[in-house]
């Protein structure tokens, strides 16, 4: 989804992330916020196979420093939405949990501005309240998009975007990664998952790879081992097309299994396909992405996905959330704003309540970590606000009482009222 829809529908709805299933990748395969990729040390760039004669890279990068203990990935759901890509995006996080009746939300996601260079460096007063979001609570996780080139919705033409892949497969742009990577190390988000160059086998971006794989490959490579050279960094690289063939193949844009933590999936409710059976068996649709994840050993994620083209259907929302329960993503996040979301778009009310109904109430095994409007952390009252406790009122029983039931507490649940003022009106 292009940055503009994004900016446009920011003034009437927003956009955030937060993903939904359990953080599941393959036995073996690390998985949850802050586990380090599995190439801990960075690769020297090479060529691609399908690029013998690509030109050299930069000298090899020393290892990445050991990250420090990360928790245990957990059992719980690895849900978002796409609320909004600035501040604002933070503080409708807690809205959205009490409209799913205190189910948490663990995925933060937002785009870096495709502008200007200046900007997918990753400016601090942009990135600030995500990053105080994430350090809020151990198990979050934060996800990127991080474009490729400048100028990314300026619809360049072919030859000028070729050209600019080149330049940056040659290195032109190696410093603007660095920045970008640094930035994030020092504000404590080295963990981050950055979806970079999304949506590459389409046309809305500059960014694009159907001009030129081959230069797009080593360009990914270069990128990739950039920022993992930067000392303290954990980062997974998410690889993320759309759905179908759309301008190229996507499988003809991989990198290489060695520089892809993840493999995404961008997915609407729009051609190719006629319904969602089309969109799991249509080529290179959502039963070849889990094909292809599985064979190189590589958990997927939804980075997007939502309603569009066909409307208010809630029989794609179904399909979705089934597979999701189904294949268990790192993560996935709606975009939830019109036309595509469910929360914050009263243009899709038999859909929202399947999304509602399938994912409202959902057990999450400890506490939120308090948070006030802006990701901050909060007093206790604002972090029980966040959760089931909302609805629970505790009992005073006196001290020997809840010695004997071991230092817990009962607590009396109530109804909450149809109308709740801090979440908008449907």
């Amino acid at each position: 989804m292009s940055q503009a829809s994004r900016r446009l529908a920011g003034t009437c709805a927003g956009v955030v992330a937060a993903g939904l299933l359990a953080a599941a990748g393959p036995p073996g395969e690390p998985s949850g916020p802050g586990v380090p990729p599995a190439a801990s040390a960075p690769p020297a760039p090479v060529a691609s196979p399908a690029d013998p004669a690509a030109p050299p890279g930069p000298p090899p990068s020393p290892a990445t420093p050991p990250a420090s203990p990360a928790p245990p990935a957990p059992a719980a759901p690895a849900l978002g939405a796409f609320l909004d890509s600035g501040p604002d995006g933070v503080a409708r996080i807690p809205a959205l949990q009490r409209w799913l009746d205190g189910t948490r939300l663990r995925v933060g996601h937002t785009y870096l501005p495709g502008d200007l260079w200046s900007n997918i460096e990753g400016r601090p007063a942009f990135l600030n309240a995500w990053a105080r979001w994430r350090r809020a609570g151990p198990d979050r996780l934060l996800v990127l998009n991080v474009p490729l080139l400048e100028r990314n919705e300026a619809d360049l033409p072919d030859d000028e975007v070729r050209r600019l892949l080149r330049a940056g497969a040659r290195g032109d742009f190696d410093r603007h990664f660095r920045v970008l990577a640094e930035r994030m190390v020092r504000m404590g988000i080295p963990d981050t998952v950055v979806v970079l160059g999304w949506e590459m086998n389409g046309t809305t971006y500059t960014h694009r790879c159907a001009p030129d794989p081959g230069a797009w490959k080593r360009y990914w490579r270069r990128v990739v081992t950039t920022m993992r050279a930067v000392p303290g960094q954990r980062f997974r690289f998410d690889f993320a097309p759309n759905r179908g063939r759309d301008a190229i193949p996507w499988t003809r844009c991989y990198p290489g299994d060695d520089v892809v933590d993840v493999i995404g999936l961008d997915s609407y409710d729009q051609p190719p396909g006629e319904d969602f059976a089309d969109h799991v068996s249509q080529p290179y649709g959502l039963q070849h992405h889990v094909d292809f994840a599985a064979a190189r050993g590589k958990p997927v994620s939804y980075p997007e996905w939502g309603l569009f083209r066909n409307g208010d259907n809630p029989a794609y929302m179904r399909g979705m959330l089934e597979w999701f329960a189904q294949h268990r993503p790192l993560y996935q996040t709606i975009t939830d704003y019109c036309p595509h979301g469910v929360w914050q778009c009263d243009e899709n009310p038999e859909a929202a309540a399947v999304y509602r109904e399938a994912l409202s109430d959902l057990a999450v095994p400890g506490p939120p970590a308090a948070q006030g409007p802006s990701g901050e952390a909060g007093p206790p009252a604002v972090a029980a606000a966040q959760g089931r406790e909302t609805a629970c009122a505790p009992l005073e029983l006196g001290d020997w009482l809840e010695r004997w039931l071991g230092g817990r507490r009962l607590c009396l649940r109530l109804e909450w009222a149809a109308a709740r003022p801090d979440v908008p009106a449907r």
